[in-house]
Order: structure tokens, then C-alpha cells, then sequence
């Protein structure tokens, strides 16, 4: 209520009878003008009382569950809905108390199926929980556009990867072609020699063997090309559990710190003790961290300075690694992650690949920063495990007004 109004009911009697009517004109035109409002919203909003009864719907939400004015007359929320689907997550959320931000369900809407983003906020007044509102908005659009985008970036990925893999089995392939020949002309070699002297007969077989050998090491290494392949396209089968960031990284720090130490790169490991708690697959969390500090001993032939720090910050644990390299060159960046992009003359190309895959199957996101000839940061975040959020209960809120008041009395 605005301070105009506060004052005015303060005098009320004191107006005339014009002033009362005008008063109440003016309110009127308010509320017409929130209810206005609040109908020419493209989402849905719905208040209720603190007995869960629904007082208020604006146009859209009406239209969702399909309401009438007789529903707005101090029945359960879930009562009034009458939608199947959604009656009994309204009941058990309001009658819990428990804060919802962001629910996605699907319900039925006038014979059509829709995804609907549902947030259920407390409604506080004079430090007392007064009601509910609850947020709805139809996101069925929004989730198609999405996946359509996904399918797109996943379509141009896996195009990608097929140029790369194509261009990868090339070279063994060729080399098998090659060997195969030599090995037939030596076969015929030995077929004209027929009863030629011992050593030009052994001759043929030493050869046989060297080139079955150079098939060997060309057949593992398309192996390893296939296998990392299917890698990157099939489907992660993450096994996440809770865990703490700090342990892992300090296992890890204390396994790859004597290689470090031979290569002349002194580690600095930072941890945040404050950070909360994260989903993680500790397997391919730890396999993402071991390849990005693989790529900065690579970057740093001569030795430096590798930093490790974890922290938290924006609902995200984060964890930088640090390198003074060779840094990477801006032409670079915008292809770090792309498959089979590689600078070194042993790489495989999929190294920040996997590392990308695995951490947005955790959620999380991937970044880099990097000054040729000074270093990079590659910062990987995570999102921190929320808390389970309740509304306060109204014994509990009821308890700290009347604490507010005792410490107000004994102030005076």
C-alpha cells in the first residue's frame, strides 16, 4: 500500500464525503491498472492466501487452467486447478512449505502437451509469510528451439569429427597399403629364387617380418583412432555422486607432482576450504584435469610455474589451472576445442574435446584465457549443490516477530 493511501485511511474520517469518493475512484483505477498489468503478462502468475487458498489469477494463468471467478473463492490452490497432473504437486509443495525455483512439468493444456516452468515464492508483509505466489510460464517453444539448436551444433560436431576421423585413418591406412606391396614383391622375390642360395632365401623372410610388424603398429594405431572416436560421439555414462573438489584435486596434485618436479615445473596448489560441495563423476572429473595439465607441461618444455587453485563464486566451484607457457595464439582460440584440432606433432586432436565433453555433461562450463608467449587459465565451473530451501514456518516467523518486538521493549 502506497504512503498517499496509508495517510488518507488514517483521516478517513475526517474526509468528506467527495473525498471518500474520490479516494476510492482513485484506488480503483490502481487496481484496474495492476490488473491491466498483470493480464498483458505472456506468463502466468497466481496468489494465494496463507491457507493455500487461490485469490488471485491474472488472464493467462486463468486461461491455462482454464478458471472461472468461482474458483476464486477461498478454495485449496489444488483444488482449483482441477489438472491431474499438477493437483498433487501443488499439494504436497504448498502443505510442505518447500521454495521452488524453476520446476519443469508436464501437463496437458486444452488437449495439448506443454512443458511448463512452475516457481513457488513465499509472499512476506511485516516480516510474517502472508502467501504464495507462484510463477508459471510456458517454456514448450523455448525447450523445442533448443533442442533443435543442439541437434544442429551436435550435427556440425559429428561432421567435424568424420572429416577428422576420415583424415586421421588416411595416413595408417596408406602405410598398410604400401607394406602390403612390398610384402607381395618380396613373396615374388622368393618365388623366382626357387633353390637360390640360403641367404637370399632368408632374405624375404626378414622382410616379411619387419613389415608385419610396421602392419601391427599401424593396425593399433587405428584402433586408437576409432576408439577415441567413439568416445567423443557416444553418450557419457556419468556416475555422479557427491563430492568435495578440494580432495580431488589434492589426490590428484600429489600424484602427477614428482613428473613435474622431473620436468622442472614447480605446482602451486590453492584450494578454497570454503567451496560447497559438487555432482561429480570423479573418474572423468580427474581424466579432465590431467589432460589440461598434460597440455601445460607440453606448453612449457623449459619448465615454469603450474597453478592449481579452487574457489567459489556466482553458485559455482570453480578450479583454474595456471600455466607460464608458451601460451596460445588468438588465431588459436577459437578452434582450441574443436575435434581433432591440434598444435603439437604428437597430439590426437581430442584431448580438449573429451575435457569439453565431460564437463557439460557435469553442467558446467569450460574456459580459457591465454597471452601468447606469457601462459594460459583454463577455469572450469561447476554448479555448487543447492541446499534444500523451505519457507520459513509460520510458528518460526511468527516467533521471530515476536523476538523483533522483545528487542525493540528492551531497547527502550
Amino acid at each position: 500500500m502506497s504512503d498517499f493511501y496509508k495517510r488518507a485511511l488514517k483521516k478517513i474520517e475526517k474526509l468528506t464525503d467527495e473525498q471518500r469518493r474520490d479516494l476510492l475512484v482513485s484506488a480503483a483505477e490502481g487496481i484496474n491498472r495492476l490488473e491491466t498489468v498483470l493480464d498483458s503478462l505472456h506468463y502466468g502468475i497466481l496468489v494465494c492466501d496463507e491457507n493455500h487458498c487461490l485469490v488471485m489469477a491474472n488472464k493467462y494463468a486463468r486461461h491455462l487452467f482454464n478458471l472461472s471467478a468461482s474458483d476464486l473463492t477461498k478454495i485449496p490452490l489444488w483444488m482449483a486447478v482441477r489438472n491431474e497432473q499438477i493437483v498433487e504437486f501443488f499439494e504436497e509443495t504448498l502443505l510442505s512449505g518447500e521454495r521452488i525455483l524453476n520446476r519443469d512439468i508436464d501437463m496437458d493444456v486444452q488437449g495439448r502437451q506443454r512443458l511448463l516452468s512452475i516457481s513457488m515464492l513465499p509472499l512476506v508483509q511485516n516480516l510474517r509469510i502472508t502467501g504464495t505466489l507462484v510463477y508459471l510460464e510456458d517454456i514448450t517453444e523455448e525447450r523445442g528451439r533448443q533442442a533443435r539448436l543442439r541437434r544442429a551444433e551436435n550435427l556440425a560436431s559429428l561432421t567435424t569429427l568424420a572429416a577428422g576421423v576420415a583424415h586421421e585413418i588416411k595416413n595408417p591406412l596408406g602405410s598398410i597399403s604400401i607394406h602390403l606391396q612390398l610384402m607381395q614383391k618380396a613373396l615374388g622375390k622368393a618365388e623366382l629364387s626357387g633353390n637360390a642360395a640360403q641367404e637370399n632365401a632368408d632374405l624375404p623372410i626378414e622382410l616379411l617380418h619387419k613389415y608385419i610388424g610396421i602392419l601391427n603398429e599401424e593396425v593399433e594405431r587405428l584402433n586408437h583412432i576409432v576408439v577415441d572416436f567413439l568416445f567423443a560421439v557416444r553418450p557419457m555414462s556419468l556416475e555422479l555422486r557427491k563430492g568435495n573438489i578440494n580432495t580431488l584435486v589434492g589426490e590428484l596434485m600429489d600424484f602427477i607432482n614428482p613428473e613435474l618436479e622431473a620436468l622442472r615445473i614447480q605446482s602451486i596448489y590453492k584450494p578454497d576450504a570454503g567451496i560447497p560441495s559438487v555432482m561429480i563423476d570423479e573418474r572423468y572429473m580427474k581424466q579432465v584435469l590431467l589432460n589440461l595439465i598434460k597440455n601445460s607441461q607440453a606448453a612449457m618444455p623449459e619448465g615454469g610455474t603450474l597453478t592449481v587453485a579452487t574457489g567459489f563464486s556466482d553458485s559455482e566451484v570453480k578450479i583454474s589451472i595456471t600455466d607460464t607457457g608458451t601460451g596460445i595464439s588468438a588465431a588459436n582460440m577459437a578452434k582450441l576445442f574443436d575435434p581433432y584440432f591440434t598444435t603439437r606433432e604428437n597430439g590426437t586432436g581430442l584431448g580438449l574435446t573429451t575435457v569439453y565433453k565431460i564437463v557439460r555433461e557435469h553442467l558446467g562450463e569450460v574456459n580459457v584465457q591465454s597471452k601468447e608467449g606469457e601462459g594460459s587459465c583454463f577455469t572450469i565451473s561447476l554448479p555448487a549443490i543447492q541446499e534444500e530451501q523451505r519457507l520459513i514456518g509460520w510458528n518460526a516467523a511468527a516467533s521471530f516477530e515476536n523476538a523483533q518486538k522483545k528487542e525493540g521493549m528492551n531497547e527502550i
